[in-house]
């Protein structure tokens, strides 16, 4: 029997296999009526699953190659392990997602983020994409077309190699600050989540303080949070959770991959035993979204371990929940228990969907294909591209009928 990660789902396809070539996996596709990728297993659902066979992307060869500007990967790969690679040569990614865990494919093809106001989603560093469609061909997909692809839910193929942009290596360091009142970070959001490179808030909603305030500030520069002041021990968000799985805190600057995530590679990441939810929010609308949520904090209890604030910058990708315009991100970390938590999403859906509100596609999250379709404006276009990508529906599974309608 196999789950994901984080034990909330059991998968159903009927075999696992790992090909140890793109020839082989282009066979595999070709021959197979259902298949789906598997990466890191870090979505919440069934996404990745199938009737058929799944594909696990570890067997296809292995090592980086750096181009111009660029690095070429296995799209298996996992972002803390591409790190390594990079840091000696003296390069870096501009951003990293609270996990290192991940792996690119993965995380592109469902638009996870890091945070800042300046920094867009994982997907946005993405110059070419190569692919096994379902017709079992290699294509690579570069400049405009990487809009309808790149966050493409693995309905478009399966991901073999993908071209990131890198950039010279930096510092980060990174100060968890305390105290924060909810009337002060309500009366200027966009100052607290934009005064350094990344910013994090944790809040459990109810109180008159906010929660933790983990600020990332790029070449180490000192950061004053108003009202707020720094922790004088290092922190986790969640309470009860060992402090040695987070990354290095209290000021002290280190390399970019030590920093951006919140977890270190070598651990355990967030609680393990969890539930997630996150939605996508206008920014221009982030007061109200945070006020429309706040109202709900009495009825999460102890089944919410936290909830994380942050900002992704707007971006051009069709079925990125950072679409045309910046957005403040409001992610639900919960307790393992579906009947206590699925209630609870219903009614953060009903205050959020009215705001233009897009779900994080790898999470927990209700709306159905009718309600989110208004929200993407190249919904049309996305779903003609998977015709065309794979036009005998090998790609497709009960997910993408109920939240894409194919």
């Amino acid at each position: 029997m196999r789950t994901n990660w984080a034990g909330s789902h059991t998968y159903e396809a009927t075999a696992l296999v790992t090909p140890a070539s793109v020839e082989e996996l282009q066979e595999v596709v070709a021959s197979s009526p259902k298949v789906r990728a598997l990466g890191s297993r870090h979505s919440f659902t069934d996404l990745a699953d199938t009737t058929g066979v799944q594909v696990s992307l570890e067997g296809l060869p292995a090592g980086i190659e750096i181009l111009d500007d660029t690095v070429r990967v296995p799209a298996g790969v996992k972002y803390g392990d591409l790190a390594t690679e990079l840091v000696p040569r003296g390069l870096a990614l501009a951003n990293l997602a609270s996990l290192p865990h991940i792996s690119v494919a993965g995380a592109i093809a469902t638009g996870t983020h890091g945070s800042g106001r300046g920094n867009g989603s994982l997907a946005t560093s993405v110059r070419a994409l190569e692919l096994v469609d379902g017709r079992g061909e290699l294509v690579r997909l570069t400049g405009s077309e990487l809009d309808g692809a790149v966050v493409g839910l693995g309905l478009l193929g399966v991901v073999t190699a993908v071209e990131l942009a890198v950039e010279p290596a930096f510092e980060i360091a990174q100060v968890v600050h305390e105290g924060l009142r909810w009337d002060t970070f309500l009366g200027d959001v966009d100052e607290v989540l934009g005064a350094a490179y990344s910013v994090s808030v944790f809040t459990h909603w109810t109180g008159d303080e906010v929660g933790q305030v983990w600020v990332k500030s790029r070449g180490g520069a000192a950061v004053d949070i108003e009202g707020a002041h720094p922790a004088t021990e290092q922190r986790h968000m969640i309470a009860g959770m060992g402090v040695e799985n987070t990354t290095a805190q209290l000021g002290v600057a280190g390399p970019w991959h030590e920093r951006l995530p919140h977890f270190r590679m070598g651990f355990l990441p967030s609680a393990g035993e969890e539930l997630q939810t996150e939605y996508f929010v206008p920014f221009a609308q982030a007061g109200e979204a945070l006020a429309a949520v706040r109202a709900l904090g009495e009825l999460f209890g102890e089944t919410l371990l936290v909830t994380e604030l942050r900002t992704v910058r707007g971006d051009e990708q069709w079925l990125s929940g950072a679409y045309g315009t910046d957005v403040l991100a409001l992610h639900f970390t919960w307790q393992r228990d579906f009947e206590r938590v699925l209630p609870l999403v219903a009614r953060l859906e009903e205050a959020l969907l009215r705001l233009q509100a897009r779900p994080h596609w790898g999470k927990v999250f209700h709306a159905r294909a009718d309600a989110l379709a208004p929200a993407y404006p190249r919904w049309d276009d996305f779903r003609a591209l998977a015709a065309r990508m794979d036009p005998e529906g090998r790609f497709r599974n009960a997910w993408t009928e109920r939240h894409l309608g194919i």
